[in-house]
């Protein structure tokens, strides 16, 4: 019988509060994504069992019902019809969403959103740099010929133009047409304003009267913080107009007054109050590295690797490009990074060296090595942190590091790269290496006297539900890999690819990307260390949140059939577990006597929304 797609989306509404508690909805393929507003009005036991609805979880804020291929359009269709909310775009919803977070945490959170599209040019120009200049200071025929000029040209383009990438960057961000975005970012360093790194005390710049206004005719060369509030203002004004210009004449006067109205308020208010502020606050970033005895980076190189469990590193990157653009043209900061990323190297490998326990080892080489690269969240999330001891001896060797690396002066061509990359970008390489060797030294060190290996605590069970299980080993092996962390093997047996699970839902990828395994066990571990976000009633699947990962372990194939019956969780939802940590022991004969499969799904339900997914067993 084919699906009333009317009667559907009346009764999700009916069963989300209506459409008064919707703050936005959008679809993907397959999904039906809604931001709510009141999550206590939401009857998630009567969604399920909605005709149509083949399944739901919550993900970055979102609620998402899982409809299906060539339906999901049809039902978003009447859902908009029944409650009246107004289209969305998947983007769209993603910000709604993001905007129910605690306004610090959004502030903090809009520099990471800005700069890391970006970062593959600034990255390639900054070490592109790093190379011309050391050639010429190998060969001096070098710097006097055409090939350094034009590598010199191809190298700085976009640090001489980084006003115009942020723009555009910052457009995408806060919803504004990108292109509008470009032109903002172009006014502010047009050739007819004067450079503003040409400025000196006897060569000022010219000023337009405008009667009532005054306008400096000085570009914002170098400039982060006034060009994405002047986009700010674009795209809020571009927005506005859109609601409220008819139209028949929208695509003429919307760009013309947005364009006009955000250079009006950029060259007189936001550009010079925002500019003086900015270089403040470089001003005081660099008296903190510099002027403080080493005090204020041995500080930093402590705070650093907290900001990176809480996910708030990006927003140094503001002051890493103002460093460049700036009187020094180095980035002081990165050595901070450097060498609080380069001690949880040696506090991770310090843990592989030490231990013995050989699943254990397997995860903190890798890690150990990653972390070397510039890339230490699977050491801090699969290791250090987990421990918290290599974690504490690792802030304290990068302090060191820090420290040392304030002292001696060193400073990179560019930002987003640190470890052994960021030889190819820093001033001093020898000074360099030694700054990292100080931070790893220290903290392997340390790790190795304070750090002892020990087995995990096995989850306390309840005497009536099964037997107390023995101590476990943490999994070696990783079925799920991205930028975010490592997802280890929950379970034991033969790792299978998503497509192979037999489960139309789970094979077609609408719960996100992952893998499938064929137990050979009857106990369900924690992949990560995470905090559990939910646990079926039927107790056969829990979900697990870690570091911005979303992961759902289903046991079997619609075993929620069961109703419980061979299934025994071990945890709660809220409760912190740790990786290997018993979550779930089931009766595999139980299953396959009930005539279903036992396979087990492991699913990155967020996996769109995270880089660099790589699922298989490694």
């Amino acid at each position: 019988m084919a699906l009333d797609y009317r009667k559907c989306a009346e009764e999700i509404s009916a069963n989300i509060g209506g459409g008064s508690n919707v703050i936005s909805a959008a679809h993907c393929a397959t999904r039906l994504r809604l931001v709510i507003a009141d999550n206590g009005k939401v009857n998630k036991a009567a969604l399920e069992n909605v005709d149509g609805v083949k399944g739901m979880f919550e993900s970055n804020g979102q609620l998402q019902l899982i409809i299906g291929t060539g339906t999901v359009n049809k039902v978003y269709d009447e859902f908009l019809s029944v409650t009246g909310v107004s289209a969305a775009s998947k983007d769209d919803v993603k910000k709604a969403a993001a905007s129910k977070m605690p306004l610090w945490k959004r502030i903090l959170k809009t520099p990471g959103d800005v700069f890391v599209p970006i970062l593959p040019a600034i990255v390639a120009s900054g070490l592109m740099m790093g190379l011309v200049e050391a050639l010429a200071k190998a060969i001096p025929s070098f710097a006097n010929s055409g090939w350094f000029g034009f590598l010199d040209l191809v190298a700085n383009t976009a640090f001489a133009l980084l006003p115009v990438l942020v723009a555009v960057s910052a457009a995408r961000v806060f919803g504004g047409n990108i292109f509008l975005g470009a032109v903002i970012g172009l006014m502010m360093v047009h050739p007819a304003l004067m450079n503003a790194w040409t400025v000196t005390p006897t060569n000022q710049p010219a000023v337009w009267d405008l009667g009532i206004f005054s306008i400096s005719q000085v570009g914002y060369q170098g400039h982060v913080i006034p060009v994405i509030l002047a986009v700010l203002l674009m795209s809020t004004v571009e927005k506005w107009l859109h609601k409220h210009v008819p139209e028949m004449i929208d695509l003429f006067v919307t760009p013309l007054c947005t364009v006009l109205v955000t250079a009006f308020a950029t060259f007189v208010v936001i550009g010079p109050i925002f500019s003086i502020l900015e270089n403040w606050v470089l001003q005081g970033a660099e008296w903190l590295v510099t002027s403080t005895g080493g005090i204020g980076a041995l500080v930093m190189g402590a705070l650093y690797p907290w900001t990176v469990v809480m996910g708030l590193h990006h927003m140094y990157n503001v002051i890493e490009a103002g460093m460049l653009s700036g009187a020094l043209g180095l980035n002081i900061w990165m050595p901070i990074a450097s060498a609080a990323n380069f001690a949880q190297f040696g506090a991770c490998l310090a843990v592989a060296i030490k231990c013995r326990n050989a699943k254990l080892k397997s995860v903190a080489l890798p890690s150990s090595l990653s972390a070397s690269l510039g890339i230490t969240e699977p050491a801090i999330f699969g290791v250090n942190f987990r421990f918290m001891k290599p974690f504490i001896a690792g802030v304290i060797g990068g302090a060191v590091g820090a420290l040392f690396g304030s002292l001696t002066g060193l400073g990179a061509t560019t930002y987003g790269v640190t470890g052994i990359p960021g030889l190819l970008a820093i001033n001093n390489i020898p000074v360099y290496v030694i700054e990292l060797l100080i931070a790893s030294g220290i903290a392997f060190v340390i790790t190795s006297v304070i750090w002892k290996e020990e087995q995990p605590e096995a989850a306390q069970v309840p005497e009536a539900a099964a037997p107390a299980a023995p101590e476990l080993e943490v999994p070696a092996t990783s079925v799920i890999r991205c930028a975010a962390g490592t997802v280890l093997q929950p379970v034991k047996g033969n790792v299978i690819a998503r497509e192979a699970i037999p489960d139309d839902t789970f094979a077609s990828g609408v719960l996100g990307d992952g893998v499938g395994i064929e137990p050979e066990d009857e106990l369900v571990v924690a992949p990560f260390d995470g905090t559990i976000s939910s646990v079926a009633e039927s107790q056969h699947a829990v979900g697990i949140e870690s570091n911005g990962m979303e992961m759902l372990i289903h046991v079997g194939v619609d075993t929620v059939n069961m109703q419980g019956d061979g299934f025994t969780c071990l945890v709660k939802e809220g409760d912190e577990v740790k990786a290997g940590q018993p979550l779930i022991r089931f009766d595999r004969a139980k299953i396959k006597a009930a005539g279903y499969s036992d396979t087990v799904a492991v699913l990155l339900t967020n996996s769109d929304d995270l880089e660099g997914v790589e699922c298989g067993a490694k």
